[in-house]
């Protein structure tokens, strides 16, 4: 018996040794980048022979801003360090924000959840078992002003997370909560997503028919323009576009087209290009390739400021600068070994940094299986602060630059990207391509092959086709829970403000705003004075949505109290 044990022993041994082996002489078993780029071995001048340095890149804060946007980067001033929360109710939510706050946080960051992103109150049948779970609901004017009691909305810089077509009906709320505490309008600082368009590929396609999608986020645009110029109106999100599984490439070709869309609608409403350009922004992904998303946001920049001064003929050099905040890859996180995610997010920010960023967001590791626990939030938090004042790379404005290698991948995203923006070109521009559905097909197909990509192994995943282990039971940190309390508390407040506002002066504030949504006015200033007679999310957009012809709730369930 004990022969047979230690030959077993033995066999084991020997065939430990050998992975052991097998891994000393290990080699990549791919040499193309994420997006599928055949790679060189190395990179010398030969491979940008025509490099013309002044034309083609130039230096940081010069046209056409390959570089970076600014001529000292972060030697002027660090990135804005803002950290997604969103979690339970209003009051929930502006707890984890001052406990983000408290730890070094440096702008606020607040996102919605999917009842209120699809315009539903927080009393609607089909948001009582969802509210708060994957963000925050702000049914009316009293839900903003707990988000944001306390803190000072002429100093702060506030992002607000409403793409939809909802985020119309958010800018009228956090508008009248500012006046309503006297504050004048042109010293409101901060951001709206305000990207309806590309909200119908993130599972919203109900709230964001394509003609509302535009008319909505074009007088969120035009208004903020007008009165809030220290506000920037939009952040064209090519991050949730890139969640879909498509190429780097493709992130920039449809994330600009969408932003075409409402740069022609604002011209088409008289506004000059330099009026309004200098606040457009863009939400971009950092996925797990560092060197080709870096290349793909110094494509993006040069192309972005050749666009503006070649197609919309812009003057001002601001208008022609690609402003960009960015989120690590959450489709790059798994919960297999979710440490590893960690590590993950940390290259992801790292790729951001050396591209110039304006505000960045670490996902927290544990994001595949719940909101971030306030331990994993601070993680992510201190994440960028180790960058920021440890790793040396806020020194020097874009580090990579002069790369061949970066310079090459740079030039290949930016050909690669034009090609898809002239297919849609040719095809009648982004409008019909969402209107036919080619977009959707074109996500779909990406999405099987990056999956046929993992299946077969042609993609490694640590903990997931590569070195796996047995599957964890637990994280680490613990899972966050949000309180049945906190849901059940909004949803009878909800009810309560129903039972008790001034319906009169309510009814009168919704007359107007249904007359100039039908006679296709800017409908922001009519909002603005239905939230302040406490007309709720739903009431808003619904009534918004029967003027332009569609059913006032988006699930159809709910009739209008106003007809």
């Amino acid at each position: 018996m004990g022969n047979v044990i230690k030959e077993e022993k033995e066999e084991q041994m020997e065939g430990t040794w050998d992975d052991y082996i097998k891994s000393y002489y290990e080699k990549p078993s791919s040499s193309k980048s994420w997006s599928g780029f055949d790679l060189k071995g190395i990179y010398t001048p030969e491979d940008r022979p025509h490099e013309k340095y002044q034309k083609e890149i130039a230096d940081a804060g010069a046209y056409p801003f390959t570089r970076g946007i600014h001529a000292n980067m972060f030697r002027g001033r660090l990135w804005t360090r803002r950290e997604v929360v969103g979690i339970g109710s209003p009051g929930d939510t502006h707890e984890r924000l001052k406990y983000l706050s408290e730890h070094g946080g440096s702008g606020l960051n607040t996102i919605a959840d999917v009842t209120y992103e699809m315009g539903l109150d927080a009393d609607h049948p089909w948001s009582v078992d969802e509210v708060g779970l994957t963000g925050v609901n702000i049914t009316s004017i009293k839900d903003m002003e707990t988000l944001t009691k306390d803190i000072p909305l002429d100093k702060v810089s506030w992002s607000l997370i409403t793409a939809s077509t909802v985020a119309s009906v958010t800018m009228a709320q956090y508008v009248a909560v500012a006046e309503n505490r006297s504050y004048d309008l042109p010293v409101l600082k901060g951001s709206i997503q305000n990207d309806p368009i590309h909200f119908r590929y993130c599972g919203f396609r109900p709230a964001c028919p394509l003609d509302l999608s535009i008319k909505l986020g074009a007088d969120v645009m035009e208004f903020c323009t007008k009165e809030l110029p220290k506000w920037y109106y939009t952040t064209v999100n090519m991050y949730d576009l890139r969640e879909q599984g498509i190429t780097a490439p493709q992130e920039v070709a449809f994330g600009f087209g969408i932003a075409m869309c409402y740069v022609d609608e604002l011209i088409r409403r008289g506004l000059d290009i330099d009026e309004f350009a200098p606040r457009f922004t863009f939400y971009v992904s950092c996925h797990i390739d560092l060197f080709e998303e870096v290349a793909k946001i110094r494509a993006a920049r040069r192309m972005w400021a050749k666009l503006m001064k070649e197609k919309y003929g812009a003057k001002n050099p601001r208008s022609m600068q690609f402003r960009f905040a960015v989120h690590t890859a959450g489709c790059s996180l798994v919960p297999q070994q979710p440490l590893n995610n960690i590590v993950r997010t940390s290259y992801e920010a790292l790729a951001a940094v050396l591209s110039g960023v304006q505000s960045l967001h670490c996902c927290s590791y544990d994001e595949p299986m719940c909101l971030p626990t306030e331990k994993a939030h601070l993680q992510a938090l201190r994440t960028q602060q180790i960058l920021a004042y440890e790793t040396g790379v806020t020194n020097v404005a874009d580090p990579l630059g002069g790369s061949y290698y970066v310079e090459g991948l740079t030039d290949r995203i930016e050909q690669e990207a034009l090609k898809i923006m002239k297919q849609v070109d040719e095809m009648g521009g982004m409008e019909e391509a969402i209107r036919t559905e080619w977009l959707d097909r074109k996500f779909d197909s990406e999405a099987l092959k990056r999956q046929k990509e993992l299946d077969s192994g042609e993609k490694l995943v640590v903990g997931v086709n590569t070195f796996t282990t047995e599957q964890e039971k637990s994280t680490p940190l613990g899972v966050q829970r949000v309180s049945g309390h906190s849901a059940t508390q909004q949803i009878e407040e909800t009810r309560e403000l129903k039972r008790t506002r001034d319906m009169d002066k309510l009814k009168d504030a919704i007359s107007r705003l249904r007359d100039a949504a039908g006679e296709g006015k800017n409908v922001i200033p009519t909002m603005v004075e239905a939230s302040k007679a406490f007309g709720t999310t739903g009431e808003l957009l619904g009534t918004v949505r029967e003027a332009f012809g569609y059913p006032y709730d988006p699930m159809e369930t709910v009739e209008s109290p106003f007809d």
